[in-house]
């Protein structure tokens, strides 16, 4: 079976050589998995090697030459760093993955940009997605109904016109915003803190799933098996915002990691776009504190449009026509209307039009609103009915809010 593997795995390297061969590959993983080399180590040494498979042929004092540490030198001229390279490169072909290198041309363009770019990218699904046009979702993980209505309404819009929906699969907004584009029949990019075979939380499962059966990918920097530790999630946010086109703040505390990507996203020259909330939710301090800084601030979906590069916006209206006008399926996926699916009754209408994405209401106070023009059961029925097709909410003390 490792043999097996092993052939397999330099197979896929042979197929996506551009440049750079298997054993070149090999090279730039054994020094991602060496203790005491970051990504910034990493490309200075194979720069000054010339090529990163001549590590394998030099010795400790031609290594502590690169102006590697002792000990990681040691670890390379061991052979350990080849052999744990081995290893890991037959799990990535055991589980159907991949690795990209900074050297492979499947390698994110933009994310060749930042600073300090991963040496290595493991990733699940659909790899040609990593250079597609994308806006990073972020937020909360503790979202108010508004803040989750308006990731699923922008995640869905953007997904709409073509755009990749780039966020980090955690709870709360980036769930959202991944549900959306999903619903859109979009395709979106899941950034992980963990390993690729290491679903957090645990709950989204499904929704990994989801993503990849709906052509998305999944994209960590961190080897197989890497378990969520704290200090990932902030290396995580400068990945998430590099690959991105620009990042879309929905929802954040004074304190949390989506100020650490937001930061990010500046450093990096990447726009920044805001939703904003409501002054007296702490979750609104972070959206509204960017929008004083600079920040874009953004409603609808064309806040965000308007502010893309030609070129892109040029990209994906080209890809959009396209699809208009290809399979039946992609035709409708792009065409049609959110509910076109099941029209709403007049009970049904009615009390949608009473509800709010962003403000809860509660069954009393909605019965309140109807009394004169609904019974108490033709109520109950339009509210089973409009759950079930996924228009409406019901949150807990029986409040309700739209779906989008």
């Amino acid at each position: 079976m490792a043999a097996q593997a092993v052939s397999l795995w330099r197979d896929q390297q042979d197929q996506q050589d551009q440049g750079i061969g298997a054993e070149g590959r090999l090279a730039w993983l054994a020094l991602t998995l060496t203790p005491g080399l970051g990504p910034t180590r990493i490309g200075r040494a194979v720069e000054r090697a010339g090529v990163a498979e001549r590590i394998f042929q030099m010795s400790l004092t031609e290594l502590e030459s690169l102006r590697i540490p002792a000990a990681s030198a040691q670890f390379i001229a061991d052979g350990r760093a080849r052999a744990e390279a081995e290893k890991e490169a037959r799990r990535v072909a055991e589980s159907g993955a991949h690795f990209v290198t900074r050297q492979c041309a499947e390698y994110p363009g933009r994310l060749l940009e930042i600073y300090d770019p991963p040496s290595v990218l493991w990733v699940r699904g659909n790899v040609a997605l990593m250079q597609w046009p994308g806006i990073a979702v972020v937020g909360t993980r503790s979202p108010s109904p508004y803040g989750a209505g308006m990731a699923e309404l922008l995640a869905r819009d953007l997904a709409n016109r073509g755009m990749a929906i780039f966020s980090g699969m955690a709870r709360g907004v980036d769930t959202a915003a991944h549900k959306g584009t999903l619903d859109a029949g979009g395709r979106t990019l899941a950034v992980w803190g963990t390993g690729i075979d290491v679903v957090y939380p645990k709950e989204n499962k499904k929704l990994a799933e989801s993503i990849l059966g709906a052509g998305g990918t999944i994209v960590s920097e961190f080897p197989m098996g890497s378990f969520p530790a704290p200090q990932n999630f902030p290396i995580r946010n400068r990945t998430l915002s590099g690959m991105s086109v620009g990042v879309l703040v929905i929802e954040a505390a004074e304190y949390s990691g989506t100020r650490i990507t937001a930061r990010c996203a500046m450093e990096q020259n990447r726009d920044v776009y805001a939703v904003p909330g409501n002054v007296t939710n702490k979750n609104s301090w972070g959206p509204n504190t960017l929008i004083k800084q600079g920040a874009k601030l953004t409603a609808t979906w064309e806040d965000v449009w308007e502010d893309l590069p030609s070129d892109i916006r040029l990209q994906l209206e080209d890809a959009q026509e396209e699809r208009r006008t290809g399979s039946p399926e992609s035709k409708a996926h792009g065409s049609a209307s959110l509910f076109a699916e099941q029209a709403m009754s007049d009970h049904e209408r009615l009390i949608f039009s009473r509800l709010r994405h962003d403000d809860p209401v509660q069954l009393d106070q909605l019965m309140d609103l109807l009394e004169g023009e609904l019974a108490s059961a033709e109520i109950f029925t339009a509210l089973f009915e409009l759950e079930l097709s996924g228009k409406i909410r019901s949150l807990p003390g029986k409040n309700y809010v739209r779906a989008f």
